[in-house]
């Protein structure tokens, strides 16, 4: 499946700005809720995730079609990577191991603000090198 490379970024710009009020608040329900949200991207599909529905009905109507269009595997596979990294600091607010739940968060942090400010995956490079790493 081919997608608007300018979905994933969006979502990122999103996910940081959740991630970012995770961190303010210490909120182990608004990561769990961001959590869900990388899960049904990674597992469902880009298509199911609500922050690809809201680019797709909100703001993909009011740009020009994209240059290219590019494979949607790869940041299928950071939505995963997004949800492990989730799920880790979910559990560790859920059951008071605190660094960890700001640790995971941090990391995720990280990684979506690179893809929405610098239009770097890190989880799309890590699929790429697992696929390259699988096929040697």
């Amino acid at each position: 499946m081919q997608i608007d490379p300018r979905g994933p970024r969006f979502a990122a710009a999103l996910t940081t700005l959740v991630l970012s009020a995770v961190l303010i608040t210490g909120s182990g329900a608004l990561l769990a809720a961001q959590t869900v949200v990388f899960a049904l991207g990674a597992f469902g599909g880009l298509r199911y995730s609500p922050y690809g529905w809201l680019y797709r009905v909100a703001v993909r109507p009011r740009l020009p079609a994209p240059g290219e269009l590019e494979d949607a595997r790869p940041p299928r596979f950071a939505q995963g990577v997004g949800a492990v990294f989730g799920l880790l600091g979910t559990v560790g607010h859920l059951t008071g191991t605190h660094w960890l739940g700001l640790a995971a968060t941090a990391l995720a942090l990280a990684a979506a603000f690179l893809n929405a400010a610098f239009d770097y995956c890190l989880g799309c490079e890590m699929y790429l090198l697992v696929r390259r790493v699988r096929s040697a």
